[in-house]
């Protein structure tokens, strides 16, 4: 079942993260867009309010959150309700598949990366980008995912586990 009561209740406060934010967000960004290889079709799995795609030029994007798909189409994304288990999208129709800070909220990621190869083309690139938690930034958020209203649902990977699950 997906995790969407947190987006979906505290909408205000997950935008106001970015705002409040704005130099790490920026820097996310900017490393997102270093590596964003040219696409003609691309494809935001948990797009959230569509805070990167729009600005990475990703046009279309998919969540379980009324509440953020709403946003994100204000922001210029084609959203379309679903999960990253179980993609509604055609075989190899997709040039890029980005997920940021989404594998952590997943029910079975490794469903969920058996779609983005199914919905890839052969040549097609998968970006994700998540809290390593090992890292200096997962470390505090694995300690405090009790106080807060969208991690305490979150399941923080390492690099190595993200490596092994791909």
């Amino acid at each position: 079942m997906p995790r969407i009561e947190p987006f979906e209740r505290y909408t205000s406060r997950y935008e106001n993260w970015f705002e409040e934010n704005r130099p790490a967000y920026e820097s996310e960004l900017k490393a997102l867009k270093a590596n964003i290889p040219s696409h003609a079709r691309g494809l935001e799995i948990g797009v959230g309010s569509g805070r990167f795609a729009a600005p990475l030029g990703i046009l279309l994007g998919v969540d379980p959150s009324s509440r953020m798909l709403d946003i994100a189409h204000k922001r210029g994304i084609e959203v379309v309700k679903g999960v990253a288990e179980k993609l509604p999208f055609a075989d190899s129709s997709f040039d890029l598949a980005l997920m940021v800070t989404t594998i952590c909220f997943l029910d079975d990621i490794e469903s969920a990366f058996r779609e983005v190869n199914r919905i890839l083309n052969p040549d097609g690139s998968f970006i994700i980008g998540f809290i390593d938690k090992n890292s200096s930034v997962g470390r505090p958020y694995t300690e405090k995912r009790k106080k807060n209203v969208f991690y305490e649902i979150a399941n923080f990977y390492s690099v190595n586990e993200v490596v092994s699950l791909l």
